[in-house]
């Protein structure tokens, strides 16, 4: 979570499109050689911290630590900073510099589950990088073969569909652990056609354009990727 040369205002772009209250990462302050800026997410806004480095210790604010280990342990376990707002904040999730995500940029946001909890493990992923995507897309009935415009969320491994953007509820949320394939289909009258293949039903799914089918087929299949090499990883760890 050092981002070395990383702008305070890139930084309050990553924290705020990507991370959640208590996203934090480290990088060079453009200041002073000795200086660094921890800058970390608050409800609605980022806050940027100076910590220096003596050569022997991090100083942060009247606060003296012998590495940054122990700096983020020791905010993990109680508040950071009474703001002027009087907001509180705790690091939380630390933000990877390297973050592993599938070859879409615009239209897809990257984000990283982390571990919480008071431990050193806090430093560690709990998961791997989670592409988010969200859309409308034309659907095909599953007895009457009509089609209707429904809204797609895709969050973690949950493909969920509305009947707009304003509902609140979904029709529907499947489970893309259980999806075996995703592809093109020619079969439709329709274009830009693309078919999700379940056990017990395969859904027809259609965009508007080819880009965009093509976008959600790659974010789709990159996330089964995922789902195999986490279970693959998972079978490994339980045979030894």
């Amino acid at each position: 979570w050092y981002h070395d040369n990383l702008t305070r205002h890139a930084a309050e772009a990553l924290l705020l499109s990507n991370g959640q209250d208590g996203s934090y990462l480290l990088r060079k302050s453009n200041e002073r050689e000795d200086l660094y800026s921890l800058s970390v997410r608050g409800k609605d806004s980022v806050k940027h911290f100076h910590v220096e480095h003596t050569g022997t210790s991090l100083k942060f604010g009247f606060n003296e630590f012998s590495s940054l280990k122990e700096l983020v342990m020791h905010f993990a376990n109680q508040p950071l900073i009474g703001s002027e707002t009087g907001t509180l904040i705790v690091l939380k999730y630390p933000y990877p510099r390297q973050v592993e995500e599938p070859s879409i940029y615009e239209s897809v946001r990257v984000h990283t589950a982390m571990q919480t909890g008071r431990t050193e493990s806090d430093l560690v992923p709990n998961a791997p990088s989670l592409g988010t995507k969200e859309g409308y897309l034309i659907k095909q009935g599953k007895i009457v073969k009509n089609w209707k415009t429904r809204w797609f969320t895709l969050h973690r491994n949950e493909l969920k569909y509305f009947k707009d953007q304003t509902a609140t509820e979904p029709i529907r949320a499947l489970d893309l652990t259980e999806c075996s394939a995703v592809q093109f289909d020619y079969s439709q009258e329709r274009v830009n056609c693309f078919c999700l293949v379940f056990p017990l039903r395969t859904y027809y799914l259609c965009a508007k354009t080819g880009i965009e089918a093509d976008e959600w087929i790659k974010i789709l299949r990159w996330k089964l990727s995922q789902i195999r090499k986490q279970l693959e990883e998972r079978n490994a760890t339980v045979s030894s």
